[in-house]
């Protein structure tokens, strides 16, 4: 499958915000890099793998084995370095190179130990090559806190010997002139100081000529001039070769260790790779736990499913407000192919769009989405959108030019994998003319078997969605007392604009308002007017609806919570009971060895007590044994319990052939009778006075009038047409 997602769909559904949050969450500039190049995979096995991969480090943070620490230099410039021949680079460099080859392989044994926990990860870590190599070569020559080794090279440790040798001496001759110019007093009372590195006398300027040395400095004044002894200068300058050739020969060890690393250049660069990618898998995991985002189940038919589903953009902005945000269940099949969205402005139709069209970019960039996790949905080749109103003065375009420009676009690409969304359908011209064009576009997009979402406020494209077999209507839910948008999607009818009711909230005089309807007209007020009390009486019975909804639950909860405490109580009886059995029982057996023994304290007979208490034991064995059955162990019970069971199965099974024998042929005596019923249907014509109710609907009405192959349906608060193809019979009219 390959995709066609336009960098104008991409800005149009805000999909660079998403990658802007989502980064927030790497932990290291690479990862943030990558999370920035996301774009829709172009590939489903690839897709599929990215999903996966997420869905599994979200699941590492509600168990016990977390995935560890992935933290990283970025060591991409010391890799370029390394690549080029005879070159080095610092300790700290390679010491980075073996924290990152460190990591990988921590990761990586991580994965491998619990690799069925998560599968794809590992399959992941298992691409790249596991070496300690690197790791031990380095720290081999370097030390943790970033100097070379002593025993890196033989010469090394005998030039750092030396050095140290030196520094004693020339610690020895400077104590001992200090001592000697202090005892001449020769001195100022600081004694000493240090002037580039190295250990000054501070000598008296009138005593400078006494003391033999080097002058280096002196004081502001001019009454103290700093000295550097004689004897301490000789061991200076040996010093200072001491440590050029250190550092000559500590080049030399880097030089080699940089040979040694060079053949797995490209490993390390697989290396970042690899922990760069993790990191933006950590960071869409971490942004989907915090939008309890979930992976949906994708399915190979084309569908979209997507319950509660939430705009992430919308929901953070509104949880940093505090502001509760609406979730919204859309549903697109084969039969419910494209669905027109209808109402008034500020209801939520753009951002009901915008969430559908931004879940399924996401989804198909491997990012997981906040959506009920009952979900599904397939991936579609294709994503267009026309959203916003896109005027160009620098290309001279009109909004209604350059919709006009968009349509082709999408007329072109447009298929049966294309998911289409349009904002506004049809605006930007004569309403007439445009309406009637966008009507043609609407029939293309059809025919093509592409799904879709619009929003518009077109009457003729509300029609024209209830006229086609596989299009729907919906609208975004209002008020009626108050005129507040709810937010809430409601699928299977349009919606009124609720034009002159939101004029006259908005403080438009009412004469005003009058003479506007009078222009308009009479059909179009009625089809509104119509519509707007449709939309009413869902409003109401929506409520009631919930009502009752949140009442069963309580009830439900109520039942559960009594049945809950029977079972506990019921457990609490029985326990009651055996505790009460088991007190009898000791009881009596407490009352029968008192009995024994009282005899024998009276008989004084042992013979007597123990025959006594041995048939009594064997008398409470008998009654164990009657009570608990030993198990059979003989061979010939065992062979004869399997030829019982053996019998018994296959008893079971004939029962099974004969019950499953009577269930087909029940079966089949209903599809006949279902098929008989559905030809009655069909074959029935329908009268003024039938109850009839639509196919897909609950509400039942009376035919008033019939024409041609068309329906007057009164519900009692409103009329409405039908056609009679969508019609269901309830009662025939009465004679």
């Amino acid at each position: 499958m390959k995709t066609n997602i336009s960098e104008k769909t991409l800005q149009d559904l805000e999909f660079t915000t998403v990658l802007e949050q989502v980064s927030e969450f790497c932990i290291s500039d690479l990862g943030r890099e990558n999370v920035a190049n996301i774009v829709p995979f172009t590939g489903k096995k690839q897709l599929f793998f990215e999903l996966q991969l997420v869905n599994e480090y979200l699941a590492s943070f509600e168990n016990e084995n977390r995935i560890p620490n992935h933290g990283f230099d970025n060591i991409s410039e010391a890799i370029k370095r390394l690549a080029i021949e005879n070159s080095y680079l610092e300790a700290e460099a390679y010491l980075k190179i073996a924290s990152v080859s460190n990591t990988v392989n921590e990761q990586k044994k991580f994965l491998k130990k619990f690799k069925e926990y998560y599968p794809t990860l590992f399959e992941l870590s298992e691409q790249i090559e596991f070496t300690t190599f690197i790791v031990d070569v380095i720290q081999k020559i370097i030390a943790p806190h970033g100097e070379v080794n002593n025993n890196a090279s033989p010469t090394l440790k005998q030039i750092r010997k030396d050095i140290n040798n030196v520094r004693g001496k020339i610690s020895e001759s400077f104590s001992r002139a200090l001592s000697r110019n202090i005892a001449n007093g020769y001195l100022d009372d600081i004694k000493e100081t240090v002037i580039d590195n190295q250990r000054v006398l501070a000598v008296l300027a009138m005593h400078r000529r006494k003391v033999n040395g080097s002058l280096l400095g002196s004081s502001k004044s001019g009454n103290i001039v700093y000295i550097a002894p004689q004897a301490t200068l000789a061991y200076s300058r040996e010093l200072q070769n001491l440590i050029y050739e250190e550092k000559q020969e500590v080049i030399k060890i880097l030089r080699t260790l940089a040979d040694e690393i060079r053949p797995f250049v490209t490993l390390l660069e697989e290396y970042l790779t690899f922990l760069a990618h993790i990191d933006a898998v950590g960071a869409k995991a971490k942004y989907a736990r915090e939008i309890n985002a979930v992976l949906p189940k994708i399915v190979a038919h084309k569908k979209v499913f997507l319950k509660d589903a939430f705009h992430p953009i919308l929901w953070r902005k509104n949880k940093n407000q505090g502001i509760n945000t609406i979730p919204q269940t859309i549903e697109l099949n084969e039969k419910q192919q494209i669905i027109v969205i209808s109402g008034p402005n500020a209801g939520g139709k753009s951002i009901t769009l915008k969430t559908i069209g931004l879940l399924q970019l996401m989804l198909q960039s491997g990012i997981l989405i906040p959506v009920h996790e009952r979900s599904e949905t397939s991936i579609f080749g294709t994503i267009l959108t026309d959203i916003g109103d896109n005027q160009s003065i620098e290309n001279q375009l009109s909004t209604y030019s350059y919709r006009l420009k968009n349509m082709r676009y999408f007329l072109r690409k447009c298929n049966d994998n294309t998911l289409f969304l349009i904002d506004e359908f049809g605006t930007g011209s004569d309403p007439e003319l445009g309406g009637a064009l966008a009507e043609i576009f609407l029939e293309e997009f059809y025919e093509k078997k592409a799904f879709g979402i619009i929003t518009t406020h077109y009457a003729n494209l509300k029609v024209l969605a209830n006229e086609l077999e596989n299009v729907t209507n919906a609208n975004m839910q209002f008020d009626e007392r108050t005129l507040e948008p709810l937010y809430k999607l409601f699928i299977g009818q349009a919606g009124s604009s609720f034009t002159f009711e939101v004029a006259q909230k908005n403080g438009i005089p009412y004469s005003l308002i009058n003479r506007a309807k009078k222009r308009v007209e009479s059909e179009k007020v009625r089809l509104d007017k119509t519509i707007s009390k449709l939309q009413k009486e869902r409003n109401r019975l929506q409520k009631t609806s919930d009502t009752l909804e949140k009442q069963k639950s309580k009830e439900q909860e109520h039942i559960e919570s009594l049945q809950e405490k029977e079972v506990k109580l019921r457990e609490k009886l029985e326990g009651f009971q055996e505790l009460y059995d088991t007190n009898q029982r000791m009881l009596s057996l407490g009352r029968k060895i008192n009995e024994l023994l009282n005899k024998y304290f009276q008989t004084n007979n042992k013979k007597e007590l123990s025959a006594n208490f041995f048939k009594w034991v064997a008398a409470e064995k008998t009654k164990y044994t009657k009570k608990n059955p030993p198990k059979k162990k003989s061979k010939t019970e065992k062979q004869q319990d399997k030829v019982a069971a053996k019998k018994q199965q296959e008893a079971i099974k004939k029962v099974e052939q004969e019950v499953l024998q009577k269930v087909v042929k029940v079966r089949e005596e209903k599809q006949k009778e279902a098929e008989k019923i559905a030809k009655e249907k069909a074959a029935y014509e329908f009268k003024i006075g039938d109850r009839v109710r639509l196919t897909d609907g609950r509400s039942v009405g009376t035919i008033d009038k019939l024409e041609k192959k068309k329906a007057f349906i009164n519900y009692g608060l409103f009329t409405t047409e039908a056609s009679i193809s969508q019609l269901e019979l309830v009662e025939k009219a009465k004679k």
